[in-house]
């Protein structure tokens, strides 16, 4: 529908809202005149009144579903003003409101805010009032609060300090089948009142913030736990002494295991010196693997000399959990340092669990640090090792780029063993580079084994090296 028909819709509707109110207005005197009664409207005329604001109510929707924000708002505000006595109006001030808070701009917020303000005002037993107002209203004050606005920042403090202290009899009611009965929040439901007024926090200043915060986490209701959920990662944006006391205590008292993992997890990003020996305790000491794992990867998150000699006390305690081992030494592999490569080449001749050593394997892949190449190719020839370890140290090499192509291909002319020679051909295989088409080409051509040539010839067909073609060819016309 375009702008001119609409406006000539609601100038149709308008004048014809006139002639009515001045015909209402002549009855209106003589009625107070003769007989000092109030006047009497008759019903017709009531539901004609109604049709015309449900008409121009239409009209607005349509401004508002086509995208024009600021025209549907100029239209609901038109239906407000011209139909106040009908139900419409009330619904015109929600969507009016709605309509300017879509259109953005701190003008636009204001004004939206007025908008409500004036439903608040004139229709408070409205069902729009009563079901969509607040959250639209938390959400447009949440807007204003982190533009500077301070009665809103007030308001956004205050609704948030409301929610907190009466959600738990709030879930009460609900559970009872109370007539105020309100679903629990869920921490992703943007849409939600409650976690609208916790992510308002999230600019407000640590002062105002933080005591909220933590009357939130001290909550235990089952119905308070998205509340919580949201409050931990908020806690961990705000830069206040205590802080890092409230984190601790939700990672070690929170009755669910989210909340307490979380708390852990946003443990690293605050900045205080105790924070360390709080995850190292975790880490090495919590009987939950979940929290253990948490405690470690923060660990991994902080960059320090005593963090990473933490990780490598865990990875090498033989009375720690594998879990906690295999995580530390895969977080170790991530720090790309000397001390950490010396360190897991070190450690794995000690380890006796072949699933700890693939994990050494591979986190020395990963760092890509000079010499780890040739050290996991010397871990491939060593015939004292198992061989599916001594695969799986070959296939680490090639897949991270940690060994040339040059070690891996040498490789292949010094081992004797079947399995490792499969591997070679499979590893170069996955490489691109011209130097692994020219090792397989040549095993193909040469090698006296009729199975590796085989191979080799089988993965030479997955390549996109157009010189492979030419190769094909020739050995079919041999």
């Amino acid at each position: 529908m375009n702008t001119m028909f609409r406006f000539l819709t609601v100038v149709a509707l308008a004048s014809s809202a006139t002639l009515w109110s001045q015909d209402m207005a002549i009855n209106a005197n003589v009625s107070a005149t003769v007989a000092n009664a109030p006047v009497v409207i008759p019903s017709s005329l009531v539901n004609e009144n109604e049709a015309q604001a449900d008409t121009a109510l239409r009209v607005a929707k349509e401004a508002l579903n086509d995208g024009d924000y600021r025209e549907a708002a100029r239209l609901f505000a038109r239906v407000a003003e011209r139909y106040p006595k009908t139900p419409q109006a009330a619904e015109a001030l929600y969507w009016q409101a709605w309509s300017l808070y879509r259109a953005g701009g701190t003008n636009n917020l204001s004004a939206a805010m007025t908008s409500l303000n004036d439903l608040r005002r004139l229709y408070p037993s409205s069902t729009v009032n009563r079901n969509d107002a607040g959250s639209l209203r938390v959400r447009i004050c949440g807007e204003l609060a982190q533009r500077g606005d301070e009665n809103c920042a007030r308001e956004v403090v205050t609704t948030a300090s409301t929610n907190t202290s009466t959600a738990t009899s709030t879930s009460t009611r609900s559970s009872q089948g109370g007539a105020q009965a309100r679903s629990c929040p869920d921490e992703n439901d943007e849409n939600d009142e409650r976690i609208m007024a916790i992510n308002a926090l999230m600019n407000m200043n640590a002062e105002a913030a933080v005591p909220i915060l933590e009357r939130t986490l001290a909550r235990r209701d089952e119905c308070s736990r998205g509340l919580r959920r949201k409050a931990v990662f908020l806690l961990s944006q705000k830069r206040s002494p205590e802080v890092v006391d409230i984190l601790l205590k939700t990672a070690r008292e929170d009755p669910d295991p989210g909340v307490r993992e979380q708390a852990v997890f946003w443990l690293s990003n605050v900045r205080d010196p105790r924070v360390v020996d709080m995850l190292a305790d975790m880490a090495m000491n919590s009987s939950d693997p979940a929290i253990q794992e948490k405690a470690i990867f923060a660990l991994s998150n902080t960059r320090s000399e005593k963090a990473s000699q933490i990780l490598r006390d865990i990875a090498q305690r033989e009375n720690a959990s594998k879990g906690s081992r295999e995580q530390a030494i895969f977080w170790l592999g991530n720090r790309r340092d000397t001390a950490a490569t010396a360190f897991l080449r070190g450690l794995y001749p000690k380890l006796t669990d072949r699933d700890l050593k693939e994990k050494v394997l591979f986190s020395v892949a990963n760092q890509r640090a000079t010499g780890s190449g040739e050290w996991l190719v010397g871990i491939a020839m060593n015939e004292k090792e198992p061989i599916e370890l001594r695969k799986q140290a070959l296939f680490h090499a090639g897949n991270n780029r940690a060994a040339s192509v040059a070690e891996i291909a040498t490789l292949y002319d010094r081992t004797t063993d079947k399995e490792m020679k499969e591997q070679v051909i499979f590893v170069l295989s996955q490489n691109r580079a011209e130097a692994s088409v020219d090792k397989l080409m040549a095993i193909a051509r040469s090698d006296p084994d009729r199975e590796m040539r085989s191979k080799a010839i089988f993965w030479l067909g997955q390549s996109r090296d157009p010189r492979v073609i030419k190769f094909l060819e020739e050995i079919i016309n041999k």
